[in-house]
């Protein structure tokens, strides 16, 4: 059974365009956030095989090393003619300075080294909710798109060559609000995260709460 989330959470991240969503889709619902980097807490190595299992461990260890509950994310961009890569290793690609320009350069180097013809790929956003009890809650959110030369100089990370189907513009094209935000009436939002977070809230959130 789904276990009601109320005060105070913290956000399992040191990424500062992660932690920016995150704390916008939680406004609406009074809970206050503190992110891992700000507690200086440190990043556990995410040595999961899958989406899930990474967000589980960053989740978990901000929920021991603080007694309270956390949230955490592990998302990547998902290519299908590289068969799936960057995938969980998305960060990675991008290297420890953190170069999503060179990552977004890798992936069109290696489109081309296999003469890859299809641009077809899909971001993945798993969410765990974990309380110090080792209570977990996972909700996963999936957006499918088109690869692009890069565009726009908004979002983070592989967001300017990323064309969400039905859209014209990359999600570096886009505004936070376009991106990530959630009409609450209908319960949708474009983004891997905002679909990840509309299923969370349902579950374990409410206005005001």
């Amino acid at each position: 059974m789904s276990r009601r989330l109320t005060g105070k959470v913290v956000i399992a991240t040191h990424n500062a365009g992660k932690l920016t969503e995150m704390r916008e889709l939680l406004a609406p619902f009074g809970v206050e956030a503190v992110s891992a980097g700000e507690l200086g807490l440190p990043e556990p190595d995410e040595t999961g095989t899958m989406f899930s299992e990474n967000a589980a461990i960053k989740a978990h260890a901000a929920a021991k090393a603080t007694g309270l509950p956390a949230f955490a994310d592990d998302s990547g961009l998902c290519v299908d003619a590289l068969d799936g890569a960057p995938g969980i290793f998305s960060a990675r690609w991008a290297g420890p300075t953190k170069d999503f320009s060179g990552a977004m350069a890798r992936i069109f180097s290696e489109l081309e080294q296999r003469a890859a013809t299809n641009r077809t790929a899909h971001f993945v956003s798993a969410l765990v909710l974990a309380w110090p009890d080792g209570h977990t809650e996972l909700f996963e959110g999936r957006v499918f798109g088109t690869l692009v030369p890069p565009r726009g100089e908004a979002g983070f990370g592989y967001d300017p060559i990323f064309q969400p189907e039905g859209h014209a513009r990359t999600f570096g094209e886009m505004s936070a609000e376009e991106k990530h935000g959630v009409d609450w009436q209908k319960g949708e939002g474009l983004s891997h995260r905002a679909r990840a977070f509309v299923l969370l809230s349902r579950a374990c959130l409410a206005p005001g709460s």
